[in-house]
């Protein structure tokens, strides 16, 4: 789906068709290239080397960072701008209830992850 999206922000966007191209190409690139790269380091990747512990930990906290700033900006900001939530304390208490009990679940899960 993020795909499809992303192909018709493209299209709309008024951009020159060269432009367009190259965003598309090297959006459907970076894969690829990334499986290859791991691939080819796969041959001298140590899993217990300070490096590669420092190098993952750092990654993973990129990762969880991203993760969580679209969950709260993109996801709940909009569903909680609504006009049915801005209307009703009730509800919004209740919108705010569950997504805190949501994450807590999440983070309960997340320990044997």
């Amino acid at each position: 789906m993020f795909i499809c999206q992303y192909i018709i922000y493209v299209k709309q966007a008024d951009f020159a068709n060269v432009k367009k191209f190259l965003m598309s190409f090297f959006f459907a690139g970076t894969t690829p290239c990334a499986i290859f790269l791991g691939i080819a380091l796969s041959s001298i990747y140590r899993d217990n080397s300070p490096t590669a512990l420092i190098t993952i930990g750092l990654l993973n906290a990129c990762s969880a960072g991203m993760l969580i700033y679209m969950a709260l900006v993109d996801l709940l900001a909009t569903e909680f701008m609504g006009s049915m939530l801005q209307g009703s304390i009730k509800l919004q208490i209740k919108c705010f209830a569950a997504a805190l009990l949501g994450c807590t679940v999440m983070s309960v899960i997340a320990k044997w992850a």
